[in-house]
């Protein structure tokens, strides 16, 4: 059998790589960790983005009224739509009364109440000579 002997430790080379900082998690941890704590507002790159971060927000607010206004637009455009499909067809009721109440019989029968008679006569036809200078 072999007797038992301590190795001993090799020390290791200087490595040619620089070690990484550990700091826990991949870069998306590192990216919600850095927006939940407000990290990242004060970093440089961050700060130089406000006036675009202020453009998207007004595009945003633009997108959102002018949904608003469209929708106002098409409910006034349903009530117009409505009052004119009310509007003609009380125009064709009212057209078709007047027809009826302008026939020449139901004018006669509504003149006897005020006294007027129809004509019997024909209307004859009224010549004026004038004089010859």
């Amino acid at each position: 059998m072999s007797k038992n002997t301590v190795k001993e430790k090799k020390e290791p080379e200087t490595q040619t790589k620089p070690q990484q900082k550990s700091s826990g998690g991949n870069i998306v941890t590192k990216t919600i960790g850095s927006v939940m704590s407000g990290s990242f507002l004060s970093k440089e790159a961050a700060i130089k983005a406000v006036p675009f971060m202020f453009f998207l927000t007004l595009v945003a607010l633009l997108y959102i009224s002018n949904g608003y206004y469209a929708e106002d637009q098409i409910r006034r455009m349903n009530k117009l739509t409505n009052e004119l499909k009310e509007l003609r067809s009380e125009y064709i009721i009212s057209k078709s009364e007047l027809a009826a109440v302008s026939k020449q019989t139901e004018v006669a029968v509504r003149a006897l109440s005020l006294g007027v008679k129809e004509s019997v006569e024909p209307p004859s036809k009224i010549v004026v000579n004038t004089l010859p200078e």
